[in-house]
């Protein structure tokens, strides 16, 4: 029965809207975009730099100084918080602003009718009840209702991860057309839609809506805000308890105080943050180096720390376009090789490339396929609406398919093997046609033979075109040709038969074309693997990082293409969506191939794994992977086939699409979050050093071993541009050979307290020796201890080197270099001398001290080399580790 609704659509495809009428509802609906979100203002960027834990430290401190009238050290402090917060602010926005470069309206122009007539409107101009015009290789631009529709195929990979397009047959005249969606691609055929919703209320919109949840703190920022509430409450006691012992021995009360605040500034690693911000911005100029745009800069970290890559199939580990790569025949097989729609590859069987005059069974199923086919192939710079299979126009490398993806790689095919499609369409051009449809599931085409005959060509479905009504009961290979299409589907590939029959050139019926026909061959077809995929599954494999798959494809497709890239092995099974529904897959992270998938089912997997306890990154390009790469620890998107909504959701976004970059930012990750601890190191050993050597010096006959102008010297050079410089340190060995740090591991955790206390004894007793003979032989001890304590710290920096011996990183040689120039200075130079209270020492003297700061080198070393010899920490036996697959599915299940 037809309804009001229908009768609606209906006059619409007559006239369309007015312009007056499009216009009152552009007011009421507002623009077609998905909300954009809001930019953030300069001043609440800077707000949120100014809450980290350890920067709340330093103003304190430096509040401290003010009221103190230490105006020196207030300059230091507040130039390391500016310098911080500005470094921090400036990521952001430029990040911000390469991703408003890199995005593009999913459909910048749109076809629609108004006033009866054609007109092109930007899609943002969209509105509900608008006629619109669809052709190959058209974005569509809202969600609405087919009016009509010819051969009409759409593309709906970036919605649902289907890597097959969907057929939109014409409505009947009592029913609704069939729905499509914003952002979906039109592949073949041509239609009429009436939109339904736009914006917000389409179904792009209502998947972004999954999306408004604030981010939650990455994993360094956990331990950050840990570690600066132990240090906070650590340097309180240390101020008291040192105030408290200089008045019970009758120091100054204001001397007392002074030293008390220099060493809280002391055991405060005021240079983490640039350290951090450094090490972040050094981590991300490096991957916007390799085409990588980082948009929040913890997320370069963030990798480092992750455990489990949840990642999507379609264009992201496969290639986004379909590649026919075995034929079958009743004589054989072969296998076709090459990559994308060009020609570049050949055919082979037995192992030997054949063309059209070896293997004649071949080219008359190639010649078949490439007749009854409605794609076309550009060359590279051909220009035209086409895709390069990732819903891109393509380079001007890329050979671009407009059409049926499906069919362009069946010319592909051919092209390989050494067949011209527009020979064959002269020799033998088309006369008829019955188009495929979602219920034959078979296309069937008529041509003009040379000799006057008919050649008659169908291929579709094996399920259908095998069948005794179109083959005839008498074909002898049916059986064969079914089993092999059977062992296809299950390896994942999507498999076409083709058969053809000659008829005298007098017309026939058209019920009669499509029986009694030969049996040519059968194709197999798939969205092939990405050539970097396997190599990235396997150094995440190695790294300790757990490989999912998460796709809305078919589960034998999911499975092989796991299996191709050793994600999962032919035991593991696959958890569909609709076993999460209904409630059988009790435990999410108990599989590592999951099928089927809605945009809600694959949130509820990240969040299951991260509940378990992982760090997840999820990298995607579709609209339907924007809530799991919100809600994942890192959300990486891929730039030039990502859609908007997947870019905006991601902390991490890849414009050239190479998924072996976002191995490369674990491995940075790794090296940032190293570089962290290995400052760590070096800064609190320097502190524990000093404070104990204020500690106990007085007990050994030192009264005030430093005074508060030395410790703030000591405290500038030693944490100033040296400390700095270890957050530039290159990535150490075997880095992405150790598994990844348990997550509520503490940023001082896996041994590093031990170190710290270690190092800071040896600084401590080389100083405190060196004091205490001094002042028994007449020297000016307090200076010796000054350049000691100063030399031996800036030792140990040169001693932890990630790769000692070697030209790397020569900005910590040089700051090394300048920072025991100026500690020297300070004993030498009148106006340092006077403001440091040093006295000028012998030469020999000055050699001694400089000889004893290489035993914090020579210790360094020798605490890397233990720990080094130790091996690495061993690998945690857990469900997320699963055996490596088999050959079968090594060699990608071929035969």
């Amino acid at each position: 029965m037809t309804t009001p609704a229908h009768q609606a659509h209906k006059t619409l495809a007559a006239a369309g809207l007015t312009e007056d009428e499009a216009a009152r509802r552009l007011v009421a609906h507002g623009p077609n975009v998905v909300r954009a979100q809001v930019r953030t203002p300069v001043w609440r960027r800077v707000l949120a730099q100014l809450r980290d834990p350890l920067i709340l430290v330093l103003l304190a401190a430096a509040a401290l100084t003010v009221a103190t009238g230490d105006y020196i050290d207030t300059a230091i402090i507040s130039f390391v918080v500016v310098a911080n917060s500005t470094v921090g602010v400036v990521q952001e926005v430029r990040a911000e602003r390469a991703i408003t470069a890199l995005r593009e309206l999913s459909a910048p122009l749109a076809r629609v009718v108004r006033d009866g007539a054609e007109r092109p409107v930007a899609s943002a101009d969209v509105v509900p009840g608008d006629l619109v015009l669809l052709a190959e290789g058209d974005i569509v631009p809202a969600d609405g209702r087919i009016v009509e529709a010819a051969a009409l195929l759409v593309d709906e990979s970036s919605l649902t991860g289907e890597s097959v397009p969907v057929d939109k047959p014409p409505p009947a005249a009592d029913e609704a057309g069939p729905a499509v969606s914003a952002g979906t691609v039109v592949a073949r055929g041509r239609g009429r839609v009436v939109v339904t919703a736009t914006g917000a209320d389409s179904a792009t919109g209502r998947i972004a809506a999954l999306m408004t949840t604030a981010p939650e703190p990455t994993p360094l920022q956990h331990r950050l805000v840990g570690f600066g509430r132990i240090l906070a409450a650590v340097a309180v006691v240390l101020c008291v308890v040192v105030l408290a012992i200089g008045l019970v021995r009758g120091q100054p009360a204001e001397l007392m105080v002074v030293a008390a605040i220099s060493l809280v500034v002391a055991a405060v690693p005021e240079s983490l943050p640039a350290v951090v911000t450094l090490g972040l911005a050094l981590g991300a100029r490096r991957m916007a180096q390799r085409h990588a745009i980082v948009r929040r800069l913890p997320a370069v970290e963030t990798l480092g720390s992750v455990t489990v890559i949840a990642t999507d199939k379609t264009g992201t580990l496969t290639e986004g376009r379909m590649a026919a790569q075995l034929l079958w025949t009743p004589r054989g097989e072969a296998t076709v090789s090459g990559t994308g729609y060009g020609p570049a590859g050949h055919v082979d069987r037995g192992g030997s490339v054949v063309g059209p005059e070896d293997a004649p069974d071949l080219a008359e199923l190639l010649r078949a396929a490439m007749l009854c086919n409605d794609a076309t192939v550009r060359p590279p710079g051909d220009g035209g609406a086409g895709t390069d299979g990732d819903g891109n126009g393509g380079d001007e490398g890329t050979w671009l398919a407009l059409g049926d993806p499906t069919e362009a790689a069946l010319l592909a095919a051919g092209a390989r093997f050494g067949l011209d499609r527009s020979a064959l369409d002269h020799e033998m051009p088309r006369v008829d046609e019955i188009p495929f449809t979602s219920d034959r599931k078979r296309m069937t085409t008529v041509h003009r033979c040379p000799d006057g005959g008919l050649r008659v060509v169908c291929k579709g479905a094996p399920e259908v075109v095998l069948t005794p009504g179109i083959l005839g009961e008498d074909t002898p290979d049916r059986a064969g040709a079914a089993e092999y299409a059977r062992r296809l589907a299950g390896r994942g590939y999507r498999v076409l038969a083709v058969a053809a029959a000659d008829r005298p050139g007098s017309p026939s019926p058209r019920q009669e074309w499509e029986r009694g026909l030969t049996l040519l061959g059968l194709i197999g077809i798939l969205d092939p693997p990405r050539e970097a995929a396997a190599a990235a599954v396997a150094a995440c494999r190695e790294a300790g990082i757990t490989p999912v798959l998460i796709t809305g494809d078919h589960p034998l497709t999911a499975s092989a293409v796991a299996q191709r890239l050793g994600i999962s092995s032919a035991q593991d099974d696959v958890t569909t969506g609709d076993r999460i529904r209904e409630g059988s897959s009790a435990d999410l992270t108990g599989a590592r191939v999951y099928a089927r998938t809605t945009p809600e089912q694959k949130l509820d997997i990240v969040q299951a794994w991260r509940q378990a306890g992982h760090v997840v990154a999820m990298t995607g390009d579709g609209v339907n992977d924007g809530p799991a790469l919100h809600r994942a620890d890192i959300g990486v998107a891929m730039g030039r086939r990502g859609t908007e909504v997947a870019r905006q959701a991601a902390d991490l976004v890849l414009a050239d699409d190479n998924l072996g970059t976002v191995v490369a930012a674990v491995e940075e990750g790794r090296r940032v979050y190293a570089n962290v601890r290995r400052f760590l190191l070096y800064a609190l050993a320097g502190g524990t050093a000093e404070i104990l050597v204020m500690l106990l010096g007085p007990f050994l006959g030192l009264a005030l071993p430093l005074l508060p102008a030395q410790i703030l010297w000591i405290n500038l050079l030693t944490h100033g541009l040296p400390g700095v410089a270890l957050g530039a340190e290159p990535v150490a060995p075997r880095t992405m050979r150790q598994p990844p740090r348990p997550p509520e591991e503490s940023v001082l955790g896996a041994g590093l307290w031990p170190r710290v206390l270690a190092m800071g004894a040896v600084i401590t007793a080389v100083t405190l020796a060196t004091g205490v003979w001094a002042h028994e032989t007449g020297r000016p001890w307090q200076t010796m201890v000054f350049l000691v304590l100063g030399a031996t710290q800036l030792g140990v920096g040169l001693g932890s080197r990630a790769r000692p011996g070697t030209l790397a990183n020569p900005f910590l040689l040089y700051a090394l270099a300048v920072a025991l120039s100026l500690q020297i200075a300070g004993v030498y130079l009148p106006p340092l001398r006077e403001l440091l209270g040093t006295q000028s020492l012998h030469p020999a003297d000055l050699g001694i001290a400089c000889a004893l700061s290489a035993i914090g080198y020579a210790a360094m070393r020798l605490l890397s080399l233990v720990r080094f010899s130790a091996g690495p920490p061993p690998r945690t036996p857990s469900r997320s580790r699963i055996p490596a697959p088999g050959p079968a599915a090594a060699a990608g299940g071929r035969r």
